[in-house]
């Protein structure tokens, strides 16, 4: 008895200090995130949600009578999730703390997304997971069925088969997916997954999605109209909103931005080297690399990664008003476009940067890899070649959930940062040559 009291004591000390370490650490990137100035009018019920969550330690804000779903990947579709009546909660996390624990969890060379996972498991301290009727594990790399594995002993957990190409027979596989993931969904809702309810998620998650092609139309349109830490905090949020919440706080952010471009204010009136971040997933509370870019002289203008816009930029389309052809919009809506790396043939990924590098301005390229994260790390070398060629400098950041390579990390960002000045200067110089010139031949 006085053994299991002792151990009873050592896991609340242990449970204490974890949940210690895990609040300070997400407390000071809020609070580094909401001091970078330029935040728009808005801001608050994103920084609440993630203080909520990773601070408070509290769960998602469900309405009554509502389930939580747990997902791992932007290929489980959140419309699906919610004509079933319940909300999709990603649970993609970049918790320091719960990274050290699964440390010793799980295999050395495992990415940190894994395990942060394990952590979680092993503690059992995050409500989030406690929230969750089932979990929906998209397997897109060899983690991932060993993730599904692990949580699987904590609650349901349905993996999806993500196929390697995404011809028509693929498509017709995953609309079959989809099929049997709704028949999973009733059995943990108790609610039917009716051609109405399916109707009403698309309405939902579309309203969403409009929010954001604002979001991004303003941002292309009007450079330096908001910080990309800003930005990223906003679609990191929407792991634990729904989607109508989201996008009312949405709304707001935009109505801030419009009013911010019709009066010709910026965040910076320098012309800040403008980076794209791609690559591994950029996740709550792990945003060193966002922050670092502009606390040193930088600005993250776009994002291609799978916790930012990527998850709901392209909308579902629908060529077929039937049941059947709502389902196959999804399938195809998840697969098509997607720019994971996990695809064979993932032409479609560097059509995307290429769109990013163009429509935000893009002047260098930051390519993020967890370590171990293999999927993104093999896709380096192409990106690199397609990047010199269009005469865009990039430069390959590997990173884990820790902090002891921040100082590194803000090194090799900061010279970056100044190539990309020097890059610019000649550029910038010429162009006013061309601007005189054209001066003296109209006087002329």
């Amino acid at each position: 008895m006085m053994t299991t009291t002792r151990e009873m004591q050592r896991k609340q000390r242990q449970d204490a200090r974890f949940i210690s370490k895990q609040t300070q650490t997400s407390a000071k990137y809020l609070r580094r995130i909401a001091e970078l100035p330029g935040a728009p009018d808005g801001m608050e019920p994103f920084y609440e949600t993630l203080h909520r969550i990773y601070v408070g330690m509290q769960g998602v804000d469900l309405p009554l009578g509502v389930n939580a779903v747990g997902t791992y990947c932007v290929m489980a579709p959140q419309e699906l999730i919610y004509a079933a009546g319940a909300m999709p909660v990603k649970l993609c996390s970049g918790n320091y703390t719960a990274f050290f624990v699964g440390d010793d969890i799980a295999p050395r060379d495992a990415c940190p997304l894994v395990k942060a996972v394990a952590g979680f498991k092993h503690t059992g301290l995050m409500p989030i997971y406690d929230n969750c009727s089932m979990m929906i594990v998209p397997v897109t790399c060899d983690c991932k069925k060993k993730t599904a594995a692990m949580l699987s002993k904590k609650c349901n957990v349905m993996t999806m088969h993500i196929p390697a190409s995404r011809g028509d027979d693929e498509i017709d596989g995953f609309t079959d997916q989809l099929y049997e993931l709704a028949a999973w969904l009733e059995d943990a809702t108790g609610n039917r997954i009716t051609y109405d309810s399916l109707v009403n998620a698309f309405s939902m998650v579309g309203h969403a999605q409009y929010e954001l092609s604002k979001f991004i139309r303003l941002k292309k349109q009007h450079p330096y109209l908001i910080r990309g830490t800003h930005a990223m905090t906003i679609m990191n949020a929407a792991a634990y909103m729904s989607a109508p919440a989201w996008a009312n706080a949405m709304h707001r952010v935009n109505a801030s931005l419009r009013e911010r471009a019709e009066k010709g204010q910026t965040v910076t009136s320098k012309k800040l080297p403008r980076i794209l971040l791609t690559g591994s997933p950029i996740v709550f509370p792990n945003m060193k690399i966002p922050l670092l870019i502009e606390e040193t002289g930088g600005i993250a203008a776009a994002d291609e990664t799978c916790m930012g816009e990527r998850g709901m930029w392209d909308p579902p389309v629908i060529t077929d008003n039937s049941f059947d052809g709502m389902m196959r919009a999804l399938a195809n809506r998840s697969l098509r476009p997607c720019p994971c790396p996990t695809f064979a043939d993932n032409s479609q990924r560097l059509f995307r940067l290429r769109q990013l590098i163009r429509d935000n301005q893009i002047q260098g390229v930051i390519y993020h890899v967890l370590r171990g994260c293999l999927v993104y790390d093999f896709e380096y070398r192409r990106i690199e070649e397609e990047l010199g060629r269009l005469g865009i400098p990039v430069i390959r950041l590997e990173s884990d959930y820790n902090e002891e390579d921040v100082e590194q990390l803000r090194i090799r960002i900061e010279a970056f940062i100044e190539l990309i000045k020097l890059r610019q200067a000649p550029a910038e110089k010429a162009a006013v040559r061309r601007d005189f010139n054209e001066q003296i031949l109209h006087w002329a």
